[in-house]
């Protein structure tokens, strides 16, 4: 898909929903890579994740299989023998003109979908027409009527449209694809997720489980409404346990757990030094112009304290960098997020200041003592 449009983005004066972060509309920090590297290391449930980015990826591997049939149908064969064609054939035609074009649009959950009646519509052709080419006793006839067009197609101009949608579509698979491909895929989701002992199972209710297996393990359906339900589920499971808590680290911080720790510890480090020297030069007495080095361990502690308590390095983020892993930096580009973070972090180092000159002037001007 597309990077978002610039527009949109600043138009949007708000934080990101779930849906526009998978849809791969928003910008770094609360991007989609930026999702998954809080999944992985912070949620440690990337699986749930990679089931949704799976099932997405199987919904527009059908949609370019359908799009695909479509074309290659209506250009491999004439208005006049499509009339007059019987049998599978004409049942694959019949069927053809009324799925219409097929949009490639960035699969969403059916729940969302709701909202928007031509795509929840287009998705319910979309999987009624597999359903029927898959029970189709004829099975080869939609593969020879991809070779029918591989053999034919001979315009120029043809095939350069085709590389051209092919290149401008991220989702694009690069090559023509086979019902086969979409029976793999369908397995791949199955044996990989969904299976008890599967190599990266999540878990869903049993019945659902259950009925997912059976749909496409006896029944042999491999539409994409036989995920829907899984689908569902694992959007809402991530929209309430790992998406708050992706906003608060991301839009409301820059930092990382491990970074976050660090600081605290060099905090620690540096609040002792400070006192140290400040019991120091007051227990001996010194004269001002030497106590105000107490200052610098101060605001010290204080800056890392302050970052560790609000997980934000102001001064990072006034620059425009968010930290993504340990020590690896990214800027921030998302525009409604990085004003966020710039009031933000101003009131953080206006809270720093006041606690770290408090500390300063409360060694510098106190009494001196002779022990």
């Amino acid at each position: 898909m597309a990077s978002p449009s610039l527009l949109d983005v600043e138009q949007r004066n708000r934080l990101p929903t779930l849906y526009e972060v998978l849809s791969r509309r928003t910008l770094a920090p609360v991007d989609l890579f930026s999702f998954y590297i809080y999944m992985r290391d912070q949620q440690r449930s990337v699986d749930y994740l990679d089931f949704w980015l799976d099932v997405s990826q199987h919904m527009s591997l059908c949609r370019h299989y359908v799009r695909e049939l479509r074309r290659s149908v209506l250009v491999a064969t004439p208005e006049l023998e499509k009339a007059e064609s019987k049998g599978s054939s004409a049942a694959v035609l019949d069927n053809m003109d009324t799925m219409g074009d097929i949009p490639l649009v960035e699969a969403g959950p059916s729940n969302t979908r709701n909202d928007l009646p031509d795509e929840k519509h287009a998705d319910q052709r979309l999987s009624a027409f597999l359903r029927l080419d898959g029970h189709n006793t004829n099975g080869n006839s939609t593969e020879a009527s991809h070779e029918t067009y591989n053999h034919e197609r001979s315009a120029s101009d043809e095939q350069a449209r085709e590389s051209s949608e092919t290149q401008n579509d991220s989702n694009s698979p690069g090559h023509t694809v086979a019902r086969a491909d979409i029976r793999a895929s369908a397995e791949k989701v199955l044996y990989t997720y969904l299976l008890p002992g599967a190599e990266r199972e999540i878990v869903l209710p049993d019945e659902m489980v259950s009925t997912i297996i059976n749909l496409v393990e006896d029944d042999g359906r491999d539409d994409p409404e036989v995920f829907d339900p899984a689908k569902d589920y694992v959007f809402q499971a991530m929209e309430r346990d790992a998406f708050p808590g992706f906003l608060q680290a991301k839009a409301l911080g820059n930092l990382v757990p491990l970074s976050i720790v660090f600081r605290l510890a060099l905090a620690l480090i540096s609040f002792g030094g400070g006192f140290w020297g400040a019991f120091y030069v007051v227990l001996r007495p010194k004269p001002r112009h030497i106590r105000c080095w107490i200052i610098l361990p101060f605001v010290v502690a204080v800056y890392f304290i302050i970052t560790y308590q609000y997980k934000l390095d102001p001064v990072m983020a006034l620059l425009g960098y968010s930290e993504y892993t340990f020590m690896n930096w990214a800027p921030i580009r998302e525009p409604y997020v990085r004003k966020l973070l710039n009031k933000r972090s101003t009131s953080v180092l206006f809270i720093g200041a006041f606690i770290a000159a408090a500390l300063s002037v409360l060694f510098i001007f106190v009494p001196g003592t002779s022990l």
